[in-house]
């Protein structure tokens, strides 16, 4: 006999009936603002039919308040995995039409279920976070529910890759679970993220502040540095995601998806020979230098409104995933700052956790001078480049392109800092410091002395270069493997990359270092 109609029919109007959420009068309002639903999100992300829900039947717990009368289909939140491009993702993304998205234990339970699973699968974890907080009515149970979050969060850590999006609220200690992963897609306009709005700031400080001040995408992408990528809209949003996920491995244990069948094309480049002026003082715009290194032209930027004056991306050189630190001499002339030396250490320490090869392209005078800088600790920041580059054990390639100056030399992972490959390109200068600081301190009392002290010092600062700062005294030291034209820039980072696919490396055994945070 076949199962009975009615228990379809059941079935089928519970499912129904759940994804509807907060309901269809809800779904159209954040239609008509231009936002997605919770389910619509999932559905955008994964491919068609793939989606897999865990939990549609779960129900809250709470008995107090007047909880008990109330339906909360799903308790909030929609969790599950499905395919992107062929590879499984879990995935949960909370809904705001349901009591406001609120965490309560149900809801964690769910989320930490499909983060545990992702951990014994092996797959990559993207949150949509759009929620009011916290469930009030459940009171420590909603506290405890996000502690059993976020200690998912640090044990899937350099597991597998997280990616967070704030789709609307994320207010309070629901902001931390999105800063313990590894990046955070932020949507313009809908999206907020913060500790204490502008009411309680006012209330506790007197300080008078607005939303977009402390809690916008565009404050966090170019002020605190929170977040990574600023999304136009629900969708955008999606799309980066799956172009992240195209540069990811699933896991700690996989490597990147290369494409190692893509030509290897080994021709000069005559245009990047153009792209560097006769005048050392003049910058470069290393983004230019950068797309005609990569494959197409195209690469993922990563924090490009925060500390520009350093550039970090994802990209592919002949078909090989690659992630890409980058001085850029366009901004404060390329010098490392505070908010320059952890943006790149963190993006280093990932690229090395998930086995993805770095390419660090160096013009860099030194570390910012200053009174803030010094005050504000650039010993301690700058320290963390110099830890997670000797940390790091995936293939490195170094190019010099023009300046390497004292302690920023090595922190741009010099040969003594773990660079398998070292290029410099002609006319690089690689010293302690720049020629005219040096002629200052080395011959100070020729220049006191000289008729003419300007042209004096030129004559020695140009002697200095020719004699202590070219490239050819560090490769004769074996500091440079080879000087290269800029022409031939591609063709030996390709090279370099697919001899190094093989690389193995092995450290001390410990439990961990100690960056200095």
């Amino acid at each position: 006999m076949a199962i009975s109609k009615d228990l379809l029919e059941d079935l089928r109007h519970r499912r129904e009936t759940a994804r509807l959420g907060g309901g269809a009068d809800k779904i159209e309002a954040r239609h008509a603002r231009g936002l997605l639903a919770a389910r619509e999100r999932l559905e955008a992300l994964f491919a068609r039919d793939t989606f897999q829900e865990f939990g549609l039947h779960a129900r809250h717990q709470t008995r107090h308040f007047g909880m008990e009368k109330k339906d909360l289909p799903g308790d909030a939140v929609v969790t599950g995995i499905g395919f992107v491009d062929g590879r499984p993702v879990a995935a949960f993304s909370q809904d705001f039409t349901v009591a406001g998205g609120s965490l309560g234990r149900v809801h964690a339970g769910k989320i930490c279920d499909t983060m545990d699973y992702a951990m014994r699968g092996g797959m990559p974890i993207v949150g949509f976070n759009d929620s009011g907080g916290a469930r009030i009515q459940e009171g420590v149970d909603s506290l405890s529910g996000y502690g059993q979050v976020f200690n998912r969060n640090v044990l899937a850590s350099g597991v597998v890759p997280q990616i967070a999006v704030i789709s609307g609220s994320c207010a309070g200690g629901a902001a931390y679970s999105p800063a313990l992963m590894d990046f955070i897609i932020m949507t313009r306009g809908s999206g907020n993220m913060f500790i204490c709005g502008p009411e309680v700031i006012r209330a506790a400080t007197g300080q008078v502040t607005t939303m977009d001040e402390i809690g916008s995408a565009m404050a966090h992408a170019s002020v605190s540095g929170n977040i990574h990528f600023i999304a136009d809209d629900d969708m955008h949003a999606v799309s980066i995601v799956r172009d992240l996920l195209s540069y990811l491995p699933s896991n700690n244990m996989a490597d990147p998806p290369h494409d190692l069948s893509a030509h290897m094309t080994l021709e000069d480049d005559p245009q990047v020979d153009a792209l560097v002026p006769d005048d050392s003082r003049m910058p470069i715009d290393v983004k230019k230098v950068i797309e005609r290194i990569v494959d197409g032209g195209r690469f993922l930027e990563v924090q490009g409104l925060f500390a520009p004056n350093i550039v970090c991306c994802f990209a592919r050189v002949a078909g090989i995933v690659t992630g890409i630190v980058a001085n850029q001499p366009a901004v404060k002339a390329g010098t490392l700052d505070i908010d320059a030396s952890d943006k790149a250490a963190r993006f280093i320490r990932f690229c090395n956790v998930f086995n993805i090869p770095l390419v660090t392209l160096v013009d860099v005078p030194g570390f910012l001078p200053g009174v803030t800088q010094e005050r504000g600790g650039i010993i301690r920041h700058g320290a963390k480049m110099l830890f997670a580059y000797g940390a790091s054990t995936v293939p490195k390639i170094t190019v010099i392109m023009r300046k390497a100056y004292g302690g920023a030399y090595l922190a741009m992972c010099s040969r003594d800092m773990g660079a398998d490959l070292v290029y410099a390109w002609p006319g690089s200068e690689i010293a302690v410091m720049g020629a005219e600081g040096a002629v200052n301190i080395l011959y100070r009392r020729d220049l006191k002395d000289a008729d003419n002290a300007a042209e004096r010092r030129k004559e020695l600062a140009d002697e200095y270069r020719k004699e202590f700062a070219n490239p050819y005294v560090s490769a004769g030291k074996l500091f440079v493997h080879d000087v290269i034209e800029p022409a031939r820039t591609r063709s030996a980072i390709a090279l370099g990359l697919r001899s190094l696919l093989s690389k193995r490396e092995t450290r001390p055994a410990k439990k961990h270092g100690n960056i200095p945070l």
